[in-house]
């Protein structure tokens, strides 16, 4: 594998490296919060220890407790650099997380899918700190949740809560003018690429310089004079020396730009960061998906990225590799990561790979204001946080009408669902954007279906026609293509959801969508005849589910542990492979 110029192994934020950080993960003193009382916490009196970044609900936590405890308490000691600030980064804690160093409170983060960081330096007084942390996680449906559960056992396909501290929680160490914010929007239309930046003190004598390489060439080289909040430069890629083709970023070839961005304050280098981005574009346009002006048919498989020994956090750096090697091997070419938003390390080995992502916002499940603003903050956040990924194709909003089940009707929250699709395209105008994945869209730049029919022929029956796929001719009135007032506009079409094939002897220890296969023939049979009729209808690809049983939900291609049901190349034969 052909690693980036800027990777380091563990790093938890791979397009914005600095090589002066520390790993906080490991041993924690930990407590839930109904054996401490806060003033006792604050000190770091906590009884029991915990394997951060895994959830207490985990094996790999030390603690594997699935009983809901709605607050949790985590200390550590921690040190600072002399002459330096510290940045505190949490890659994801679920869901209210409170920060003291020494007693004083730093600040606090509402949401569970995003990245947050805090400034720490006036904080760090001693040789070592006492970092507190607590997350308060209500089980009330109202706030963005994804498949994690909120009542006491699992049910349907939903899966044991996420409590906490759930990912890689990380200091980096800067100079008091440092990078902020760094928006790579590569242009395949004239080889060019824009850079957008951001210093936490802007001023005449702040200057950014880019340095631009491919496959250690040097390319470009920029600089912006950064006196704004605000900055942005683009360069032309064009050179002599390259081909279009081995510059451009796509599955077969993946092939990345290094980018070494540097600040200087009165002349004096203060900052420097290490980053990457491809070369590519993907649109939706005259009905068809296009991949640098290509038409490209989707492969996806739903990835809802679970492990048995640690739930929603991968195991390792390993894992995250493996699941992506798995999924080639069995002819994908992509994943729709569903319901979560996966460790930015997945994006990063999908970008170096070869591997399309659709990146998906977890689902709350009910409807009021307060949701509404909840969900647009932690939405906007994951887009910024993302949004560099050359692998990411395309944005999805909702999920089958999850925190919106009146949108067929209800105008109030079909405004959401729009206004949530161009406050993305505010941020993001290229990508395509799905407004509700599944069935009754608002505006989308993908018609997106999800049918779990288990015979291939009573599947093509329904959705033989253009006008079966658009007007839900033969499919029941909940799952019309679109809502109303907002009809199809030309839109590529993608099966998003479909298969989700039991491989049970007993569909008492399982469920899936349809009656366990007798065995591994009839399980290839059907998998081969819902592709075969997916492949003959009028549109752009599909999303075959899933990767992985999951708990209780034993319609995956592999089982938990990755381990394949049948062999990986007979599912690969039947995947237009």
């Amino acid at each position: 594998m052909k690693h980036t110029k800027c990777y380091i192994p563990e790093y938890p934020r791979p397009q914005f490296v600095r090589s002066d950080w520390t790993n906080l993960n490991g041993e924690w003193a930990f407590a839930f919060g109904e054996e401490v009382t806060e003033a006792e916490a604050l000190k770091g009196n906590l009884s029991r220890v915990i394997n951060v970044p895994f959830s207490y609900e985990t094996k790999l936590s030390g603690i594997a407790d699935e009983t809901s405890h709605k607050t949790v308490w985590y200390s550590k000691s921690i040190c600072g650099k002399k002459g330096k600030r510290a940045i505190l980064h949490f890659d994801g804690a679920d869901y209210q997380t409170t920060v003291w160093i020494n007693g004083k409170r730093v600040g606090e983060h509402v949401g569970a899918y995003a990245r947050f960081s805090f400034d720490v330096t006036k904080y760090l007084t001693k040789a070592e700190n006492l970092l507190v942390v607590r997350c308060v996680d209500p089980d009330h449906p109202a706030q963005v949740r994804g498949k994690q559960r909120w009542e006491k056992e699992n049910f349907g396909c939903w899966y044991v809560q996420t409590t906490g501290i759930y990912k890689t929680v990380w200091m980096e160490y800067v100079e008091d003018v440092y990078l902020t914010a760094l928006k790579i929007t590569p242009v395949l239309q004239d080889y060019s690429v824009r850079f957008d930046v951001s210093v936490n003190a802007p001023s005449e004598d702040v200057e950014v310089r880019f340095d631009v390489s491919f496959n250690g060439k040097r390319v470009q080289t920029a600089c912006v004079c950064v006196s704004d909040l605000e900055n942005s430069v683009s360069v032309r890629l064009n050179s002599d020396k390259l081909t279009y083709q081995a510059e451009v970023w796509g599955m077969n070839h993946p092939n990345l730009y290094d980018v070494d961005v540097t600040v200087y304050k009165g002349g004096k280098l203060v900052d420097s960061v290490g980053s990457y981005f491809g070369l590519r574009e993907f649109k939706a346009k005259d009905g068809q998906l296009l991949l640098n002006n290509q038409p490209y048919y989707l492969r996806l498989v739903l990835d809802q990225g679970y492990w048995p020994e640690s739930g929603i956090t991968p195991p390792s750096e390993e894992a995250l590799v493996k699941d992506i090697e798995l999924c080639k091997a069995m002819g994908f070419n992509g994943a729709r990561k569903h319901q979560k938003v996966e460790d930015e390390r997945f994006f990063y080995y999908a970008d170096v790979m070869g591997y399309a992502v659709w990146c998906e916002l977890p689902s709350n499940h009910w409807v009021s204001d307060d949701a509404s603003c909840a969900i647009t903050k932690e939405w906007l956040e994951i887009v910024r946080q993302n949004y560099n990924h050359p692998s990411l194709l395309t944005w999805v909003i909702f999920n089958e009408s999850w925190g919106v089940r009146n949108i067929a009707q209800s105008a109030e929250q079909q405004n959401l669902a729009t206004g949530l699709y161009y406050l993305t395209k505010s941020i993001d105008p290229v990508r395509p954007v799905v407004s509700n994945d599944g069935w009754v869209h608002a505006k989308s730049d993908i018609l997106s279906l999800h049918h779990y029919e288990q015979n291939g022929e009573k599947l093509f029956s329904v959705y033989d026609s253009i006008e079966k796929l658009t007007e839900g001719k033969g499919t029941l009135s909940h799952f019309l293509p679109f809502a109303e007032g907002y009809c199809y506009e030309g839109q590529p079409i993608v099966m998003s959801e479909f298969g989700g094939t039991a491989y049970v002897r007993d569909e008492a220890n399982g469920w899936g969508y349809g009656i366990g296969v007798k065995d591994d023939t009839d399980y290839l049979n059907r998998f081969g005849g819902l592709i075969r009729a997916i492949e003959k209808m009028n549109i752009s690809g599909y999303c075959y589910t899933q990767v992985t049983d999951v708990e209780q939900e034993v319609n995956g291609l592999l089982y938990p542990d990755r381990s394949p049901k049948v062999p990986l190349e007979e599912i690969a034969k039947r995947n237009g492979k």
